[in-house]
């Protein structure tokens, strides 16, 4: 469900990372992601500023990316955001410290605001737990890519679902085809 040719998330971003996973006894914070069922997850949103009716000027999310990450240092995330995102654009991260200056060169880098804490990112990541926990109620870690992807895909035309589906009729035909291969068995001669 990932088009090949999609271009990068540009303007201003919301970076963070999330712990997807299983309940984890004795450990806290970041020394979750040490357990067998939990994974860690980089996520990326764009923030589009528009005005409504009224005049007021507002912001929603715009597209998503996420990817399952071993860890959250700087170059792990630098391979994350040159994958996904444009240079130039504004990345808005909660100050961890995989967020340096190497990391986020060729990017703005700003802290997001306490008052806000990356409302937009951190919707996306709690609709993706919602949606993993209670639709499939679980993902084992080495299939969570491909449910990512899956949700990267619904999240993204979440406002136009005819063009969601004309989308994967589109991404269907332009893949190799897996053959079907039939076991035969020979006649038997008697």
């Amino acid at each position: 469900m990932v088009n090949e040719g999609r271009s990068p998330l540009a303007g201003r971003i919301e970076a963070d990372e999330v712990i997807v996973g299983g309940p984890v006894q004795g450990k806290t914070g970041r020394g979750v992601t040490k357990a067998e069922h939990s994974t860690l997850v980089f996520g990326a949103v764009e923030v589009i500023a528009y005005e409504d009716k009224h005049g007021d000027n507002l912001e929603k999310a715009g597209r998503l990316r996420l990817a399952v990450a071993q860890r959250a240092d700087a170059v792990s995330i630098r391979s994350f955001l040159n994958s996904n995102i444009l240079p130039g654009s504004v990345i808005n991260t909660d100050g961890w410290k995989g967020y340096s200056k190497t990391a986020l060169a060729g990017y703005c880098h700003e802290l997001h605001d306490p008052e806000t804490l990356a409302l937009h990112i951190h919707r996306a990541f709690g609709n993706l737990k919602t949606w993993l926990n209670g639709t499939h109620h679980g993902v084992d870690p080495k299939y969570l890519q491909h449910y990512l992807d899956e949700f990267v895909f619904r999240f993204n035309r979440r406002n136009t679902p005819m063009a969601a589906f004309q989308t994967l009729l589109c991404l269907a035909s332009q893949r190799n085809h897996v053959p079907l291969k039939f076991m035969v068995k020979p006649e038997s001669t008697g």
